[in-house]
C-alpha cells in the first residue's frame, strides 16, 4: 500500500431507508457494475448502518456517510452531512 493511500476513508452517497432506530440509520449504495458476460450495467445496492448523532436524518435523505471505527456489531459507518432533504 502506497503511503498516500494509507490513512484515507471511505466515503459513500447514499439514500436514508431507515431511521427507526436510535442514532443510527440504514443508508442503501447503489452502484453500477457491467455484467461479466454481456457488458450491460447492473445495480447493485448494499446497505450500510450508520451512526447519526443528532438523529437528523429522515427516510428518502441522500447523505454521505464515512468509514470509522467499529461503534457496534454492525456499525462501522458515520453520517458526514445531509447532501439532499427529502421534502
Amino acid at each position: 500500500m502506497k503511503m498516500e493511500e494509507q490513512g484515507r476513508r471511505k466515503e459513500r452517497v447514499g439514500v436514508v431507508t431507515s431511521s427507526a432506530m436510535d442514532k443510527t440509520v440504514t443508508v442503501a449504495v447503489e452502484r453500477l457494475v457491467p455484467h461479466r458476460l454481456y457488458k450491460k450495467a447492473i445495480k447493485r445496492t448494499k446497505r450500510f448502518k450508520a451512526h447519526d448523532h443528532e438523529n437528523a436524518c429522515q427516510v428518502g435523505d441522500l447523505v454521505r456517510i464515512t468509514e470509522t471505527r467499529p461503534l457496534s456489531k454492525t456499525k462501522r459507518w458515520r453520517v458526514v452531512e445531509i447532501v439532499k432533504r427529502v421534502e
